[in-house]
């Protein structure tokens, strides 16, 4: 049977599978790589995410889309679900905050959703527009992360991580990646669950600052 699931619906019930007393948060890993965009005038004006999500999630989420049988999942095949996917997105405020000058700005929904395989893992991009461009004077700042640690956000390798679209010269970008997990935080999470925005230490959280001239 074809099961098509949205995001939020998808990470609800692999939660309720996969629940174990040792089994500790986070249950989803997403490597992540994000492009601030610029328009002409130089503001900004949204953010391009490409995120690759384990191979747990890949094997759950991906049941019953292969349509043809042939033991491929083509972009076309996993097109409803990446639609499901970006349409659930506001139920976690898109994982990302974005702030110019220290102020949060608003999202319009996700375009362009797309899915794909990247080897044995599958992939999700978007693009996330903001309701009004931003100006980036005074500095722009990007955090990825859930709040609540049942996605785990890690930055992929390298400067490319955060990088800028049409930029103006001289923007320059400073990365500060999460920490890894270690044994000690795992083991607050499996005891404690969830934990409230507040109590995630800044170590945990991926951010971006972003100077232009």
């Amino acid at each position: 049977m074809t099961r098509h699931l949205g995001l939020i619906s998808a990470l609800a019930a692999l939660s309720l599978s996969l629940a174990s007393p040792a089994l500790a948060h986070p249950h989803v890993w997403v490597t992540a790589k994000a492009e601030v965009v610029f328009a002409p005038d130089g503001k900004v004006t949204g953010v391009r995410h490409h995120w690759t999500f384990d191979e747990a999630y890949t094997a759950y989420v991906t049941q019953g889309l292969d349509k043809d049988s042939d033991g491929k999942l083509t972009p076309e095949e996993l097109q409803e679900l990446a639609d499901e996917n970006a349409a659930s997105l506001n139920e976690f405020d898109y994982f990302t905050v974005l702030k110019a000058r220290g102020k949060p700005q608003s999202f319009d929904p996700p375009r362009e959703a797309r899915m794909s395989m990247e080897k044995n893992q599958v992939a999700m991009s978007f693009f996330l527009p903001l309701k009004a461009p931003a100006l980036p004077s005074g500095a722009v700042s990007i955090e990825i992360e859930d709040p609540t640690f049942f996605v785990y956000f890690s930055l992929s390798e390298g400067q490319a991580a955060i990088s800028l679209a049409n930029a103006p010269q001289g923007c320059v970008t400073s990365i500060a990646k999460a920490r890894p997990l270690d044994a000690s935080m795992q083991q607050i999470l499996q005891n404690e669950g969830a934990i409230q925005p507040q109590d995630i230490g800044i170590e945990y959280s991926n951010r971006a600052i972003i100077a232009c001239p």
